[in-house]
């Protein structure tokens, strides 16, 4: 019979000690060293910290904001199921428009990805939120673009799509301009959904 560990307990244990062993945490802010665990314990990429952007008022902003129970909008249901929610207020909701039946005219309306189109019914919830964009990178894109028309800023961003084409370009434009928003995001192609919902049960969630 193989040997493995199996108790639930001391595999996360063990998990976060190899992180902590192995993760060089540096040249984050002191207050994104959770943060940047959960991102690394949902890749399994200790190197990860090299690309991880994180400002220092991140963290803060997006408790305060999870505390008053505003929303959390997220570009697409991956995100949403990521985000372990009995951790959060009881009246704080994670919003998802992908599926709408407007995001899907307002792409094709406006020759852009649902995705992308989704984030314009986010409007009326934006003011004081917090964004989680884990998937894709014209969601970032058309954020930023609806924040510099006008629309209400966001508590802060967390900004992690992935890909080959406008992931690393997307991020690229937070940094370089985050519009004066907390975010947290990471260099180059690398991201996806696990690593964006992982953001916010860093600061939610209790180990068990």
């Amino acid at each position: 019979m193989t040997s493995y560990l199996k108790n639930p307990q001391d595999i996360y244990r063990r998990s976060f000690e190899i992180i902590a062993a192995e993760a060089d945490f540096s040249r984050l802010p002191a207050s994104a060293r959770t943060i940047a665990t959960r991102v690394i314990h949902s890749c399994g990429m200790t190197e990860i910290t090299s690309d991880l952007v994180v400002t220092p008022d991140f963290a803060e902003a997006t408790t305060k904001a999870l505390n008053a129970s505003k929303p959390i909008l997220v570009d697409v249901e991956m995100v949403r199921h990521g985000i372990n929610a009995r951790f959060l207020p009881a009246s704080c909701k994670i919003i998802c428009t992908l599926n709408d039946p407007r995001a899907r005219e307002l792409g094709l309306a406006n020759a852009t990805t649902r995705t992308a189109a989704a984030v314009s019914l986010w409007r009326e919830h934006l003011e004081g939120a917090v964004v989680v964009i884990g998937n894709a990178p014209t969601a970032l894109f058309a954020l930023l673009d609806m924040i510099d028309q006008g629309a209400p800023k966001p508590a802060s961003i967390i900004g992690m799509p992935v890909g080959f084409v406008g992931a690393a370009e997307s991020k690229a434009e937070l940094i370089a301009n985050p519009r004066g928003i907390p975010f947290a995001t990471i260099r180059g192609r690398k991201g996806g959904s696990a690593m964006a919902s992982s953001v916010i049960n860093a600061l939610t969630d209790v180990p068990q």
